[in-house]
């Protein structure tokens, strides 16, 4: 937990500003916060139907990573001292991402061991960077690193 004020009030005023923000932008939607860990809390927001949400996710998620920047710089505008991990996930984004791009790491690993040559993907950001890498972590038969400068980094699936 950060110095200063804890993460279940770190969750409280990210819930309060991501509320208020959707209100001003007519969009009706439930705030939730779960503490995933003893250093990092989620912000969810949900609606029914979730399609005026596509607005908060943006073009391969964009917008939802600047909504959790904005919302952190929010948090931390109101601590002392430092804040713990803040994530804003709309409509189960990320947790839908990462599945596809579980699905497309196998994929993509299963074309460089049938041709036996590497293969360097599109720059990505560094979550979805990182779920390439968890998703090959175990693989025998590929190996997976990280190459190029940000905000053009991407990744290199070789094979093992």
């Amino acid at each position: 937990m950060a110095e200063g004020i804890s993460l279940a009030e770190q969750g409280s005023i990210a819930k309060e500003f991501l509320e208020g923000l959707l209100l001003s932008m007519n969009i009706n939607a439930d705030v939730s916060v779960k503490e995933l860990d003893e250093e990092t809390v989620e912000i969810s927001v949900n609606a029914n139907p979730p399609t005026e949400l596509g607005v908060l996710v943006g073009p391969r998620g964009t917008t939802l990573q600047a909504l959790q920047e904005v919302t952190r710089t929010v948090v931390q505008s109101k601590s002392p001292a430092r804040t713990d991990r803040i994530l804003v996930d709309v409509a189960q984004y990320r947790e839908r991402r990462v599945a596809a791009l579980g699905r497309f790491a196998q994929q993509v690993a299963q074309e460089v061991v049938d041709s036996g040559e590497e293969r360097a993907l599109e720059p990505m950001s560094a979550a979805d960077r990182k779920a390439v890498h968890d998703a090959l972590t175990n693989s025998d038969s590929v190996v997976t690193r990280s190459e190029g400068e940000e905000p053009r980094r991407f990744v290199v699936v070789a094979p093992a």
